[in-house]
């Protein structure tokens, strides 16, 4: 066989976050803070509405877009909770999570070496989907001395007649920031002036910390410019159930719907009726979850300074990102040594771009009583490096 795997597969970086997830499953007694996954269940009501959907024959495709009492109900949510409305008809499409959300943006809009501006850190997918589609992801640096927001000067300074998208993660995986007004409504004045999409991923939107979080096309002109991209997976502990949706100007959702119905034709069908039921009686549930991970958040972020990490707040998701660089370690060689000497699993942060070097992303995402006792073990395996 002459040829092997194409170019621009061959070329892509292994994800950090699965190679210290899939080492850390080799051994015993590890607790893990690697993975950005609930460690709640579904609620069981959600999941009842998935097996009534079973039970009823819902097992066959739906309409490409989805159902349209899903999408009905998600415009409305939407509406309700930014005051920006969608139309269900044809400005949202359900997709299997926000996985393929991005590789539906990408896929739809660039043309070969066509560039998409990125901050970073981020997570690991947006420069793979980018490159995947034949774009050049051109990646701007954020700093933790500015909570990791971007400076809009940077991002100025990076379109170039090439420049198609500028994309935004707020809350940010893996950093925990949420972007500010100011900045957000800085890349609004800039897509307008150098006529550029901003493709906005808001799937962290309902875990936002003593702000409320600015769903980038409410702002001002912006819906018509604005692809944004949501899920169930955090909000509502519904990672397995692989659903997600992208909601933007028909133009826009007509092209990915084409790219949707040849390769998946419609995200899973028993999981749309459980992300309708989500949408009509979760908020609940999803207020619990939210509580207990903002204890989780105070809880980590103050252990990580007491021990001597230097950790900024997050304002959103449920990721702290403490600096390591004082250990002298990169940051690879800080998070293989902590899982093999301390059994605590961490990402490396240059896994979420370079701007990342010298950082660990840790996830909140589990029991209190776990966080508690990682603590523990990164406070002795810290002492250990500083004797």
């Amino acid at each position: 066989m002459r040829k092997g795997l194409a170019e621009r597969v061959a070329g892509l970086r292994p994800s950090g976050i699965r190679k210290i997830f899939d080492l850390a499953a080799t051994m015993d007694d590890v607790i893990s803070l690697s993975l950005g996954e609930p460690d709640f269940d579904t609620p069981m009501p959600i999941i009842q509405a998935g097996i009534d959907a079973l039970k009823r024959g819902e097992t066959h495709y739906t309409a490409n877009h989805g159902l349209l009492s899903l999408r009905q109900a998600l415009s409305a949510h939407l509406n309700k909770l930014y005051g920006v409305e969608f139309i269900p008809g044809n400005e949202i499409v359900m997709t299997v999570g926000v996985s393929e959300a991005l590789y539906l943006v990408f896929s739809a809009i660039l043309n070969p070496g066509d560039e998409v501006i990125i901050p970073t850190p981020c997570f690991v997918s947006y420069q793979a989907e980018t490159l995947l589609a034949g774009g050049e992801p051109v990646e701007v640096s954020t700093f933790v001395e500015n909570e990791f927001n971007p400076r809009i000067e940077n991002i100025e300074a990076a379109i170039t007649p090439r420049t198609r998208i500028v994309f935004i993660g707020s809350p940010s995986n893996p950093t925990g920031a949420v972007y500010t007004r100011q900045f957000l409504e800085d890349v609004a004045e800039l897509a307008e002036k150098h006529d550029l999409i901003v493709v906005s991923d808001e799937i962290y939107d309902r875990l936002v910390y003593g702000k409320k979080h600015i769903c980038f096309a409410s702002l001002p002109n912006m819906k018509e410019r604005t692809i944004v991209l949501g899920g169930f997976s955090k909000s509502y502990a519904m990672t397995g159930w692989r659903i997600g949706f992208v909601a933007g100007p028909k133009r826009f959702i007509d092209g990915m719907v084409r790219i949707h119905q040849y390769s998946v034709m419609c995200a899973p069908t028993m999981s749309q009726y459980a992300a309708l039921a989500a949408l009509e009686i979760g908020e609940p549930f999803v207020q619990e979850m939210y509580a207990e991970y903002d204890r989780r958040r105070r809880l980590i972020v103050d252990g990580l300074n007491r021990i001597g990490l230097p950790t900024f707040e997050p304002k959103g998701a449920f990721y702290a990102f403490p600096d390591i660089r004082f250990t002298g370690l990169s940051d690879e060689d800080f998070c293989m040594r902590l899982l093999q000497e301390g059994r605590v699993a961490a990402v490396p942060g240059n896994s979420f771009g370079a701007a990342g070097e010298g950082f660990v992303r840790l996830s909140y995402a589990t029991s209190y009583e776990k966080i508690e006792e990682a603590l523990n073990r990164i406070e002795d395996f810290v002492r250990k490096l500083k004797a």
